[in-house]
């Protein structure tokens, strides 16, 4: 079941979701619009590495904003820092950014009850395309749970995303065993 604005307001009240900054004209029938932050990463390597800490370099969008490259894999995120205790928060892009180009996720679009955090994009374009920080990005759904929870993102021993940034935040893969 989606939530609904009403059962998302609910939801801050009751302190279940947690969105800084909140602006209520972000709020939609059934979603929270979220906006681009000012920084940008891209990887340093043209080849990335699973088993290794691929690191970034950071962009700054100026105001007069940032041209995208298609063939780029650029990581973004989001003004907003969230928390969802009581549902399953999704991220999908607002179809005015599709009717640019741009993706905003390859595949991390569902968080996990317990995430706490802002969330970090996988921007890409299939032509150049110019973003500004502060610009509507991206929009959270929430999908109730049902059952009692005994593994919180935020609680997991081996949660890879959950130290509190202003950043993109490049993969983490290479903790994982394989």
């Amino acid at each position: 079941m989606i939530l609904t604005d009403k059962k998302i307001l609910e939801g801050i009240e009751k302190g279940e979701i947690i969105i800084e900054p909140f602006d209520p004209e972000s709020l939609g029938t059934n979603s929270y619009d979220v906006h681009l932050g000012k920084t940008l990463a891209v990887y340093q390597d043209r080849e990335l590495d699973a088993r290794k800490h691929n690191l970034v370099d950071y962009i700054e969008i100026e105001e007069d904003g940032y041209v995208l490259q298609p063939g780029i894999l650029y990581l973004g995120v989001t003004e907003e820092y969230t928390e969802t205790h009581k549902a399953v928060p999704f991220l999908e892009g607002k179809s005015s950014i599709g009717r640019l180009g741009i993706d905003i996720h390859a595949t991390a679009g569902k968080g996990d009850v317990g995430f706490c955090n802002t969330w970090t994009l996988e921007i890409s374009c299939v032509q150049p395309v110019r973003v500004y920080a502060g610009m509507p990005i991206g929009q959270l759904i929430y999908f109730l749970v049902d059952g009692e929870i005994n593994n919180y993102y935020n609680k997991k021993a081996n949660a890879k995303y959950i130290e509190r940034t202003t950043k993109p935040v490049e993969s983490m893969m290479w903790k994982n065993k394989f």
